[in-house]
């Protein structure tokens, strides 16, 4: 045998060695979701770094408004003095909303990789969970985009209030249409609110059913 021959020969084994190496080495899909399901926690760790510093801005806030109606503020530069507090505090919040809508969008971008995933899963009933896990994740985000946009708009008219405050002329008149207002506006948020943490607490459940089902082993990392 001449050594060109020798050298195809070890040439082919060495590239049999690759190939089964990558075969051995490849991920199933099921391993290849958890991988993405857990970089989806890692994305939203911003989402969560928002919810003490929010629920505190608004308890703040409504406890300047509580002091602009109550009935030792009699002066106009205390009024004036509040509301600016409460403008800040208000575009305070809209940073942190924004933040917190960033980090889903994010966590979706990273979430989409699951549609592409999950239909390799061979065993039906495992797909199965796959899917609903995947559909309500996504009705997750959008319910997210329903909330920012009710929040959006009751910082607007919270901002519209305060500086109403400011005004030396301010009719009572004009005044209670804004509360009304902005009491439908909220309604509106704490329901889209309800709607989307609903939906995270049924993902969660989804995503456990999915990891026993599957039996991997959800303390590997």
């Amino acid at each position: 045998m001449s050594i060109f021959g020798n050298s195809r020969f070890i040439f082919s084994i060495f590239t049999a060695i690759i190939l089964l190496s990558g075969c051995l080495n490849q991920k199933t899909p099921v391993e290849k979701m958890y991988d993405v399901l857990e970089k989806v926690v890692s994305s939203e760790k911003g989402f969560e770094e928002q919810q003490e510093p929010l629920v505190s801005l608004e308890k703040k806030e409504k406890e300047v408004y509580d002091q602009m109606i109550g009935p030792g503020i009699k002066q106009n530069e205390q009024i004036v003095k509040l509301a600016d507090e409460a403008l800040s505090m208000a575009d305070q919040r809209k940073i942190h909303m924004q933040k917190e809508t960033d980090s889903l969008r994010k966590s979706e971008k990273e979430f989409k990789q699951v549609a592409g995933i999950k239909d390799t899963i061979e065993e039906s009933e495992l797909k199965k969970k796959a899917n609903e896990l995947y559909e309500i994740m996504i009705k997750r985000y959008r319910a997210h985009d329903m909330l920012f946009n009710e929040y959006s708009e009751a910082l607007k008219y919270d901002n519209e209030l305060y500086k109403m405050f400011k005004s030396k002329i301010l009719p009572l008149r004009d005044l209670e249409a804004q509360v009304k207002k902005l009491n439908k506006t909220y309604q509106k948020v704490y329901d889209a609110n309800e709607n989307f943490n609903n939906l995270t607490n049924r993902y969660n459940e989804k995503k456990l059913e999915f990891y026993k089902k599957s039996g991997i082993n959800m303390n590997k990392q």
